[in-house]
């Protein structure tokens, strides 16, 4: 990248897919490379720096995301999707997951810059996530093919309603990669699996705390917050991932028994964050461990394939298909419902490049 990108910007549009927000851009106007998008996406959100002051990024985890938009070359796909996470601090770009909530986004935003038409009445889309290999199917109601951002389903964890979006996504690979239901790890059990994310689900009694406590007062336990990394990385190693001091995965999701009127109760470090609700592709891989007998979180299963996961700004309702395969590997899906809305549109300057 050069100065030139900095005193012209680059087209964005920066959106809020389910409890997410992030920048969206088409590959068109980014570098080919990853090295390239990756320098831009720090320098568009401007890190590393714990308040992002150079840039629009939000500081936080959930705010420091980028998609990236192009129509899809492969045969049945309409778009493809590549997944930014921004590291606030560190500056480091993670392309090792993707994100369920901005992926409520991609269809809106391929439809506003007319690289997709919606559709008459009811809008249907496959997005390859290319971070994963997943398929995704998007759907939502456009009226006499109109894209409208409006409606009345309220989505927890956001104010106000909006029209609902459902995101169905096949993860296609093991559920369990290690092929078992429950393991220890560094002496807790834990629970490895991958819905569409990987993401190792532990009860939160066996780490001493009662599972329903705030994001604020949790991210405050340092003893906690170390003892939960050291497991991630233990988990890492055992998912395939490698090292993953700097991943953002595998997520870390501590479960409990349900408060109010849901099935499960999760608090999820993402990872040395804690999420202010609980994302989309996280909530399908507690929502299957619940399903799987012998997993971590099993005991708060139901029969029903709507699961309902309490966080700290509600209860998001995912349904999820469990099975086994012919070879007697687990397989699973999910159907969640988010909302989007385009919050701004225009071009963004990114910090100039250092000398």
């Amino acid at each position: 990248m050069t100065d030139e990108v900095s005193a012209q910007g680059v087209p964005c549009m920066w959106m809020r897919g389910g409890t997410s927000k992030g920048a969206f851009l088409l590959a068109s106007d980014v570098p080919e490379g990853q090295a390239g998008r990756a320098d831009l996406a720090r320098r568009m959100l401007g890190s590393p720096d714990p308040q992002q002051i150079d840039g629009i990024g939000g500081a936080h985890p959930l705010t420091s995301k980028i998609a990236i938009v192009s129509a899809s070359t492969e045969s049945g796909v309409d778009l493809d999707y590549e997944f930014l996470q921004v590291g606030v601090e560190t500056g480091e770009v993670s392309r090792a997951q993707t994100c369920g909530n901005l992926l409520a986004g991609v269809v809106p935003f391929a439809i506003e810059r007319g690289i997709l038409a919606p559709g008459a009445e009811r809008t249907n889309a496959v997005v390859r996530l290319t971070n994963t290999g997943s398929l995704a199917t998007v759907a939502f109601a456009s009226a006499g093919g109109v894209l409208s951002y409006g409606g009345d389903y309220e989505l927890a964890g956001v104010p106000g309603s909006g029209n609902p979006i459902e995101v169905a996504v096949q993860s296609g690979g093991k559920l369990l990669p290690t092929g078992v239901p429950a393991q220890e790890v560094l002496g807790v059990a834990v629970t490895l699996i991958d819905n569409g994310m990987p993401v190792v689900v532990l009860r939160a009694a066996d780490l001493g705390i009662s599972g329903d406590e705030a994001p604020g007062v949790l991210e405050e336990m340092v003893a906690l917050r170390d003892r939960v990394e050291s497991i991630r990385r233990a988990a890492g190693k055992l998912f395939g991932l490698g090292d993953v001091t700097e991943l953002s995965v595998p997520k870390m999701m501590l479960v409990s028994q349900p408060r109010a009127d849901g099935d499960i109760t999760v608090r999820a470090f993402i990872p040395r964050r804690v999420h202010r609700a609980v994302g989309v592709l996280m909530a399908a891989g507690v929502a299957a461990a619940s399903k799987i007998p012998g997993a971590v979180g099993a005991e708060w299963g139901t029969d029903s394939e709507e699961v309902s996961i309490e966080h700290p700004a509600g209860i998001f309702r995912s349904r999820v298909k469990v099975e086994r395969d012919p070879e007697g590997e687990w397989r699973g899906s999910s159907i969640s419902v988010r909302t989007a809305r385009k919050l701004f549109d225009g071009r963004v300057f990114p910090m100039p490049v250092s000398p």
